[in-house]
């Protein structure tokens, strides 16, 4: 657990999302939704295979603008520099720094060109559906439960030519037209540090740390269970922060290599011939009768979370949620397969598989499982050939492995 103690809350308001990559269930765990089929073939794909969410990725095509209202009463936001510019220019430090720890990782087509140059902006509530990226720290919402940290609220597209706010139009399947990070402004027990200040506010939260986690929600990525992956659902103990601080030389540091394999998967380099290892296979019960009886159709055991463990350095590099495939038409099929992509080739490997009932559980996956399948009651109108339920997440397995063929 590493001493964490509070969630880092994603809330992802689905609007239209749609597909751009492959249909099972690979590497890592991402934002799906199913394709709207009721739509014509010509903008929705016609095919109800889950997909994921993405940003584009060319020169300039992300733009993000930070709100400037910092919350005074109380003051949540702590910085070494005490003046009311050097407040923001250390604020905005930190925030650039942490979109360059995404940008830092080969093999991706994700790079700092990709970033418009971030902008500022006085505007109080400035998180909102109206197509522009925002970080906001003086913010309120209902997503504030207790003990949410931060959270970040997407909207992406299930068909093309759909607009949010004002220019944002999808031109891809799977585009996300708005990402808003969202700090907790109102917790009175909760303050954020930047990295310069931490050291001399051991009871605040590394902003950097935070920042760098919602940034990964930004992307198109929901949690991961690897416990040192930044993409882990929990923050780390105030005082703390996250793996390493990036450098110059090295600004993906703060990273897992869980999260650098799932970037990969994400937004590939097709010029990377590194990462393009692959191992895939199917987890299922010793005794068939063990499956749930509902909804029909399940075949494996689903919602397991398959590590990938390089055999020479022991770091979990890819984990998967899985348990399910698709074939276009459609639907997504729960038969127990798992695919691990955009592994480095030369390395040996030792996969292992491991039900979500120990330090994470199915609740921090739901944007990666409930949004699996659609069907009549939840879409009006859904072809039912091209519907499904997904079963509950099976956590009371014991896993073994046998050779494969």
């Amino acid at each position: 657990m590493r001493g964490n103690v509070k969630k880092i809350s994603t809330s992802v308001f689905v609007l239209f999302y749609a597909f751009c990559f492959s249909p099972i269930a690979q590497a890592y765990s991402f934002d799906m939704i199913v394709p709207d089929v009721r739509q014509p073939a010509s903008v929705s794909g016609g095919s109800a295979c889950p997909v994921r969410a993405h940003q584009l990725t060319l020169a300039g095509s992300i733009a993000v603008q930070w709100s400037t209202a910092l919350n005074t009463n109380p003051i949540t936001i702590v910085t070494q520099n005490q003046t009311v510019s050097g407040r923001l220019t250390e604020i905005e430090q930190t925030i650039v720094q942490s979109l360059g720890v995404w940008t830092g990782v080969s093999g991706t087509t994700l790079v700092p060109a990709t970033f418009s140059p971030l902008k500022r902006t006085p505007t109080q509530s400035a998180c909102g559906s109206d197509g522009v990226n925002s970080i906001c720290f003086d913010q309120a919402d209902m997503a504030f439960t207790p003990g949410v940290l931060a959270f970040t609220r997407v909207i992406a597209t299930d068909r093309l030519g759909i607009q949010v706010g004002s220019s944002a139009v999808s031109t891809q399947l799977g585009q996300i037209l708005d990402a808003d990070i969202y700090f907790n402004p109102s917790d009175s027990n909760t303050t954020y540090a930047t990295p310069q200040a931490l050291a001399a506010n051991p009871k605040s939260y590394d902003l950097e740390s935070l920042l760098t986690h919602e940034l990964g929600h930004f992307l198109g990525f929901s949690h991961s269970a690897v416990w040192n992956a930044i993409m882990f659902p929990f923050a780390p103990a105030p005082g703390t922060f996250s793996g390493m601080r990036p450098t110059t030389l090295q600004p993906d540091l703060p990273l897992g290599d869980d999260d650098r394999t799932g970037l990969r998967l994400l937004y590939p380099d097709p010029a990377d011939t590194l990462h393009v290892g692959s191992i895939s296979g199917r987890i299922f019960p010793a005794n068939p009768l063990a499956l749930p009886a509902s909804p029909p159709g399940v075949t494996g055991v689903f919602g397991s979370q398959v590590v990938a463990v390089d055999a020479t350095s022991g770091a979990a590099v890819g984990a998967a949620i899985g348990g399910w495939s698709c074939t276009a038409p459609g639907p997504a099929q729960f038969d127990g397969t798992y695919e691990i992509d955009s592994l480095a080739v030369g390395h040996s490997y030792t996969v292992y598989a491991e039900a979500l009932n120990g330090a994470v559980d199915p609740s921090q996956f739901e944007n990666a499982i409930l949004s699996l399948c659609r069907n009549v009651v939840s879409d009006p109108g859904w072809p039912p050939l091209q519907g499904c339920v997904a079963p509950a997440v099976d956590i009371s397995f014991t896993a073994r492995t046998r050779p494969g063929p």
